[in-house]
């Protein structure tokens, strides 16, 4: 199992899993995501993004090392349902923080109603009056929409840490998985995916 950068061509599959799973599509743009696939099938396991909210157009730091043009934010985690539990979401989620450091962020947000899962990695709860201004109509605007229990968490990244079982199931993860995959791609009906063009609907 690895994680990498989405590709332009698998728009329609974020979209349709983002949207099977409840999770939140605002301001979509599939090269802000990550996708965590079987290197031996090619098969994708998970996936999630970071969203960058600008404030100003400083690009100065504070005293944290931090940008103050702009705050950070984790959001749209999603694992498929055979491959939870295996440290996928996991590793999305450490991925994601390293493109926040390289963004030149040391601190990042996450606004969501599973705050029992990011605290094991460190995301601690704040009150929702020390948010950044962008993310406090943010909040408000998720809970109306997806996630009427979220609540804001933050992070700095030198503090995430990564539970060794997590690490551990997620080298088996493929060993792991029961049954067999059902999800076929394009190459499987000999479609081109680089080249071919898709009519999609998103139900939004």
């Amino acid at each position: 199992m690895y994680v990498r950068d989405a590709k332009n061509r698998e728009e329609v599959w974020l979209l349709d899993h983002i949207e099977s799973m409840g999770l939140d599509d605002t301001a979509f743009r599939s090269r802000d995501y990550v996708v965590a696939v079987d290197e031996n099938s090619g098969e994708k396991a998970g996936f999630g993004r970071i969203r960058i909210h600008k404030v100003d157009d400083s690009s100065e730091t504070d005293d944290r090392g931090d940008r103050e043009d702009a705050v950070c934010e984790l959001t749209s985690i999603g694992v498929l349902e055979g491959w939870r539990n295996q440290g996928v979401g996991a590793h999305v989620v450490e991925r994601l923080l390293e493109y926040a450091g390289d963004e030149g962020f040391s601190t990042v947000y996450a606004l969501t109603g599973e705050s029992a899962y990011l605290a094991q990695f460190g995301f601690r709860r704040i009150e929702e009056s020390r948010l950044p201004a962008p993310l406090e109509d943010r909040l408000s605007a998720k809970r109306d929409r997806t996630d009427p229990d979220a609540v804001p968490l933050v992070i700095e990244i030198d503090r995430f840490r990564m539970p060794d079982r997590l690490r551990e199931a997620f080298k088996r993860a493929p060993e792991q998985r029961d049954g067999e995959s059902n999800e076929e791609s394009a190459e499987d009906f000999g479609i081109d995916p680089d080249s071919a063009t898709y009519k999609y609907d998103t139900g939004r």
